[in-house]
C-alpha cells in the first residue's frame, strides 16, 4: 500500500483518506484499518465526516496538527472527533461538546479509550458551562444543528487564540428551510465580520446537501 501525506496527520492510502490510529486495534465505527510498515491507519470516509469531505473537496489549509488543542462543538457520537484525536495525538486535546444525551453515551465510550478527548454534555450556546474546563484553543470545529449557528461560533470564539482558525459547517436547513441555501450562507457569514476573516469556503455536495464548509481566521 502507498501512504501519501496530505496534511500533518492526514494521509491518502491507495486513494482513500486516513488518519494514523491513536489506539491500535480499535475501531470507532465501521472504518477500515490499514497496516503499513508497522503503523496502523483508519479510513476516513467523506460520507461519514464533513471534515473528510472538505479535504476531498480540495481544502487548502489544514490548521489542526499534532499537539493542537481543539474545541469541537457538536461532537455527536465522536466519528469525526476521533479522527481529530488521531491527528492531534497524545500531546493534543479535543474538547467535545454535545447536547444529546443519547449521542453522549456513545461518545463517552470512545473517550474512555482516547485520553486526549474530553466529553462535555451541554448546549454550545452556554459557554459558561465549560469555561472553567476549556482552555485557549488553536482551532474550533463547529457542526451543530441549530438555528443560531453564527451566534454559537461568536460566543465560543472567546476560547480561540488570536490568529487561530475555525472550521464552520453551516447547515442551511436548520436555519431557514424556506430560503435559498446560498442566501442563508451569506447571511450567516456576514454575522461574523469583525471577529473572523474568511479564508475559504465551498459546498459539501455531493457528500452533504445544503451545507457550506467555511474556514475562518480569528482577527
Amino acid at each position: 500500500m502507498q501512504v501519501k501525506p496530505l496534511f500533518p496527520g492526514v494521509y491518502s492510502i491507495n486513494g482513500k483518506l486516513a488518519t494514523k490510529n491513536l489506539v491500535k486495534g480499535r475501531k470507532v465505527y465501521d472504518e477500515e484499518l490499514f497496516r503499513v510498515d508497522g503503523a496502523e491507519y483508519r479510513s476516513w470516509t467523506p460520507y461519514r465526516s464533513k471534515l473528510s469531505a472538505a479535504v476531498m473537496h480540495g481544502l487548502k489549509g489544514f490548521w489542526i496538527e499534532e499537539g493542537s488543542s481543539v474545541l469541537y462543538l457538536g461532537a455527536s457520537t465522536g466519528t469525526t472527533a476521533s479522527h481529530v484525536s488521531d491527528i492531534v495525538g497524545k500531546k493534543g486535546r479535543v474538547y467535545c461538546v454535545e447536547i444529546s444525551e443519547r449521542s453522549m453515551r456513545d461518545l463517552i465510550q470512545i473517550c474512555e479509550t482516547r485520553s486526549n478527548m474530553l466529553p462535555i454534555l451541554g448546549d454550545a450556546h452556554d459557554v459558561a458551562l465549560y469555561s472553567g474546563i476549556v482552555g485557549r484553543c488553536d482551532a474550533i470545529y463547529q457542526d451543530v444543528s441549530a438555528k443560531e449557528q453564527a451566534e454559537i461560533l461568536k460566543k465560543n470564539s472567546m476560547f480561540l487564540k488570536k490568529g487561530g482558525h475555525a472550521y464552520f459547517v453551516i447547515k442551511s436547513q436548520s436555519i431557514d428551510i424556506s430560503k435559498n441555501p446560498s442566501e442563508v450562507f451569506k447571511v450567516e457569514l456576514s454575522k461574523l465580520g469583525g471577529i473572523f476573516e474568511l479564508v475559504e469556503k465551498f459546498s459539501l455536495e455531493p457528500y452533504d446537501n445544503a451545507h457550506l464548509f467555511a474556514v475562518l481566521k480569528k482577527l
